[in-house]
């Protein structure tokens, strides 16, 4: 039966309309694993030496066992936000005689081959070996090798049950970072000594192999409370019931101000604020409100000018970037009614394009104090917010034409990457490199005040020729129009 659920899934992926279509985007991922392999090889490999070096008095293997803790609180962050529960079309199947415990355990089965499985190995490994070769015993390194492939599964297991809980709640990412940094905090503070206890955990482990037991036991009642999970919601009637949620109006009528795109206005700001996928574009709005206290209190970035307007255009174009890359797929649910409307396209993207606009200048605004730490860095924030304007606004409405991802806008509120594509990729390089390369080579050559001049002007000619590029941008949506719909009609 598993062999058969193999075929079925290999058919299923390579028959789908959108396997060519991904084609590029998997060939860029297949690279990116390629490069983390190599990565991880080379930790795996050079960790041991390295660990000679900075730490001479102490023994190595025990130095490496200390950090363990630091490395699970990365790696459940990580999967929380990467990873997800392999799913196959199970409904199908529920018609037929085929036992739900086959089903769940094949869907885990699958969760366990997963690459954020098999990466780690590729440090541990070496590692293990390095340590052998350096005259450590066999039987030992043996055991805490496989001890450590027990962890790697127990976390698997254990991030598809925090997932479980917090799938329906809004910002569900939060009480992870809460639960991780208290822990981090108590470690650090020396309240808990949780990272010492973790490594003399796994060296106690090595030195009596029968321990490996509890380990064990943790993975087993991990995958036995996944199985019950899934196995009860494995129902076809499981998505008949209906959610009451309580409606919530709110006060569009300042939107009339902006004349005849105000009725798309008012649609953008309920799809945003109704929709847990959309909602994020807003919350996430602070974290690139506080992104410069990463690097504006330390002296060091602060003689750093040239990485100052990278850091005004993510403070001032969060939302921008976050919210305009997507368009319109944040419509692909609805989108061929709503071109069968009498409806002219420049106004569906001028609501857009305001929208974005009124972001950029309510963050710069809420970004003034950061002038505490330089008045070029205000200049820097000013000179970003107008290039977002008139440049980046442009070339994101114009990369949005490409789009043929439909989005789920029901799914995880935030770090939820369905509906990206090679698009979203590209797009940054213009966005965020290019006016940093610009900036730097002419402050490198002519100084501060003339690269920021240079950005400013950039952003006036790209709102002064506004109109007529609203005018290409349309004509190439309109182009593309009936693609769109045809690729928002599939199914992911």
């Amino acid at each position: 039966m598993i062999k058969h659920f193999i075929n079925l899934e290999w058919k299923q992926y390579f028959r789908s309309s959108y396997w060519q279509k991904s084609l590029g985007l998997n060939i860029l991922l297949v690279f990116f694993a390629l490069y983390f392999i190599v990565i991880f090889l080379g930790l795996g490999f050079g960790l041991l030496p390295i660990l000679k070096k900075l730490f001479p008095e102490q023994d190595p293997f025990v130095v490496a066992n200390g950090f363990l803790f630091f490395w699970i609180m990365v790696d459940l962050m990580m999967r929380f936000f990467l990873q997800k529960l392999p799913v196959m079309s199970v409904k199908p199947l529920l018609t037929l005689p085929i036992k739900r415990s086959t089903v769940v355990n094949y869907v885990l089965g699958k969760s366990a081959l997963s690459f954020f499985n098999f990466l780690p190995l590729f440090a541990i490994i070496p590692f293990s070996i390095m340590l052998i070769a350096d005259g450590y015993a066999a039987s030992q390194i043996l055991t805490w090798m496989f001890t450590m492939i027990i962890i790697v599964l127990i976390i698997n297991f254990f991030n598809f049950i925090i997932e479980a809980f917090s799938a329906e709640k809004e910002l569900s990412f939060l009480p992870l970072i809460v639960v991780v940094g208290t822990l981090y905090g108590l470690d650090y503070f020396n309240v808990l000594p949780i990272k010492s206890a973790i490594g003399d955990a796994l060296l106690a482990i090595s030195n009596n192999p029968i321990l490996v037991l509890i380990p064990l036991g943790v993975l087993a009642l991990c995958y036995w409370y996944n199985f019950k999970l899934l196995r009860d919601k494995l129902f076809l009637d499981s998505s008949l019931k209906s959610k009451v949620t309580e409606v919530k109006a709110a006060d569009l009528s300042w939107t009339r101000h902006f004349g005849d795109i105000a009725p798309f206005m008012q649609l953008d700001l309920k799809l945003i604020w109704r929709n847990k996928r959309t909602k994020s574009s807003v919350f996430i709005m602070v974290i690139g409100l506080v992104y410069g206290l990463f690097f504006y209190p330390q002296p060091m970035y602060r003689d750093m000018v040239w990485l100052f307007p990278f850091i005004g255009i993510f403070v001032t174009g969060i939302f921008l970037i976050n919210f305009g890359q997507f368009i319109p797929a944040w419509d692909s649910g609805y989108y061929k009614m709503l071109m069968s409307q009498n409806i002219k396209y420049e106004q569906y993207l001028r609501s857009k394009f305001v929208l974005m606009i009124l972001s950029v200048g309510i963050m710069f605004v809420l970004s003034i104090p950061y002038v505490y730490f330089g008045w070029k860095i205000l200049i820097a924030h000013f000179a970003a917010a107008i290039y977002n304007i008139g440049v980046n606004s442009h070339v994101i409405l114009f990369g949005g034409s490409f789009n043929r991802k439909k989005i789920d806008l029901n799914q995880r509120a935030a770090f939820n990457y369905q509906g990206t594509g090679a698009v979203q990729w590209i797009i940054g390089l213009p966005l965020m490199l290019l006016p940093m390369g610009i900036f730097a080579i002419i402050n490198w050559l002519f100084g501060f005040e003339t690269g920021i001049a240079v950005l400013i002007l950039m952003g006036i000619a790209g709102i002064v020729l506004h109109k007529k590029l609203m005018k290409l941008i349309t004509k190439r949506y309109l182009d593309s129009k009936y693609k769109m719909i045809d690729a928002f009609s599939q199914d992911s």
